[in-house]
């Protein structure tokens, strides 16, 4: 159920969060990206019951990042999820910090971005909005080797964050709490803690891990 940039859903009650997973598609080097896969088990698990949940699979292009602030604005959601592939890593990677910079990598358009900083002007870096020591917690708890990364590189996944870290510093829910967005960059499933079915458990701890956290950021009163 991809949400395309047009289909903006109807508002959710103040009681229940509007979450949006994303996941990216192919990339030069990359023939299938397992962020799309994990992203649509996340929208259509058990862990979002009682949540509206909108899902989005990106084309990983650097227009995509850019337009992605006008598809946050058109949702509204109270937590961003969005995940990426990191092939050499062997963790699960909650990032952090967002850059102000762009590679020379091409994206799955074989385009380069139009200049090195994503926002002229702008500062460096951006901090995410949630708290990452409980979805780091939630993610070692569910056995799945996991860290807090320091930024999350240059590539199109560093620019979707910036997107989004932005975005949610930028405005409130409606509730009056803050929103939170989370760049999550996943290993290649691999035999043992890595499978697919452990990744998937883990991914799922990490987002009852985000709802806790919008429900203990609700303004009291």
């Amino acid at each position: 159920m991809p949400a395309g940039r047009d289909a903006c859903p109807d508002a959710a009650p103040l009681t229940a969060p509007t979450v949006l997973i994303t996941g990216f598609g192919r990339f030069p080097g990359m023939p299938a990206n397992p962020s799309a896969g994990f992203a649509r088990r996340l929208a259509r698990g058990r862990r979002v019951a009682g949540a509206q949940v909108a899902l989005h699979l990106l084309p990983t292009r650097w227009d995509e990042a850019a337009a992605f602030p006008a598809l946050l604005e058109c949702t509204k959601p109270d937590i961003v999820l969005m995940l990426g592939v990191a092939a050499r890593r062997r963790y699960v990677s909650v990032e952090r910090v967002a850059r102000n910079a762009t590679g020379v990598f091409p994206d799955a358009a074989h385009r380069r971005p139009a200049s090195r900083p994503l926002q002229p002007g702008a500062p460096a870096e951006l901090e995410m909005t949630a708290r990452p020591a409980p979805l780091l917690a939630a993610l070692r708890a569910a056995g799945v080797p996991a860290h807090v990364s320091r930024h999350a590189g240059r590539y199109v996944c560093n620019a979707l964050a910036w997107s989004a870290y932005g975005w949610a510093r930028a405005g409130r829910r409606g509730d009056g709490g803050p929103r939170l967005a989370v760049f999550v960059h996943v290993p290649l499933p691999r035999p043992g803690r890595l499978a697919p079915a452990c990744l998937t458990h883990g991914l799922e701890t990490l987002l009852a891990a985000l709802l806790a956290q919008f429900h203990q950021s609700r303004p009291h009163g």
